[in-house]
């Protein structure tokens, strides 16, 4: 049975995988940490990175003798399951990135006021105000604050400096399930079946073997918001 391991995004916790690790505990060994100053892990500001969380995904995978695993990143998740990806790909069989994105092209990032940018960024990843997407943002500012301020731009500076190389270096199975872009004016608009972005254009570009499928009507969470489908897509992916 393959393992199967769930990363979270910027400011989420594991729980956002209850629905994955309810439907695939049964018939796989299943992890859903919280990262690095996330939920009930506490961390320095400075020990949260894409560089120290793909490290320790790799880790977790050592540390439990874990071979042929699946790793599932969602958002900022998907540089994290990359770069785990590039310590530890002997021990890594699928990828899954659901609703990543590439920011790397950015401007600089500097957050002075992280509630507000947080507040910003998280009403705006459901299509309609909904008791799911107020949890969701509320829950983002618990995140620590000197947390938020550091790991945000460190995520664009992984984007510009990794990304490419870590989508050229992907050797196995790599599904990418998307269900929304930020377009030209920075707001998330939900993707139709057909429709493409700058960051699928990459995906096809670097990793051309990748299956990507579309989840329509949906926002930033479709593994919360449309977990039936989410789950058959991912059962394909994930090895009995």
């Amino acid at each position: 049975m393959s393992p199967v391991v769930f990363v979270h995004g910027f400011a989420c916790t594991h729980a956002d995988w209850r629905l994955q690790t309810a439907h695939f505990s049964g018939a796989h060994p299943t992890f859903a940490p919280d990262l690095r100053g996330h939920g009930a892990t506490h961390a320095r500001p400075a020990d949260c990175s894409i560089e120290t969380y793909g490290a320790d995904i790799a880790a977790l995978l050592d540390g439990k003798d874990l071979s042929g695993a699946a790793l599932v990143g969602h958002s900022m998740g998907c540089r994290v399951v990359l770069q785990a990806y590039l310590n530890a790909p002997e021990r890594i069989a699928a990828l899954a990135l659901i609703d990543g994105s590439y920011l790397g092209a950015s401007d600089p990032v500097l957050i002075q006021d992280y509630s507000s940018f947080a507040r910003t960024l998280f009403a705006s990843m459901f299509l309609s105000p909904s008791e799911l997407g107020a949890e969701i943002a509320e829950r983002a500012l618990r995140l620590p604050e000197a947390v938020g301020a550091a790991l945000f731009p460190r995520m664009v500076r992984w984007d510009a400096a990794n990304m490419e190389r870590a989508l050229a270096s992907v050797q196995v199975p790599l599904l990418v399930i998307q269900s929304t872009y930020l377009n030209a004016e920075r707001k998330r608009v939900a993707l139709k079946p057909g429709e493409t972005t700058p960051w699928l254009d990459l995906v096809r570009r670097k990793a051309p073997q990748a299956q990507i499928e579309i989840v329509p009507g949906v926002g930033h969470f479709p593994q919360l918001e449309a977990p039936e489908q989410v789950n058959k897509l991912l059962s394909g992916l994930i090895k009995t």
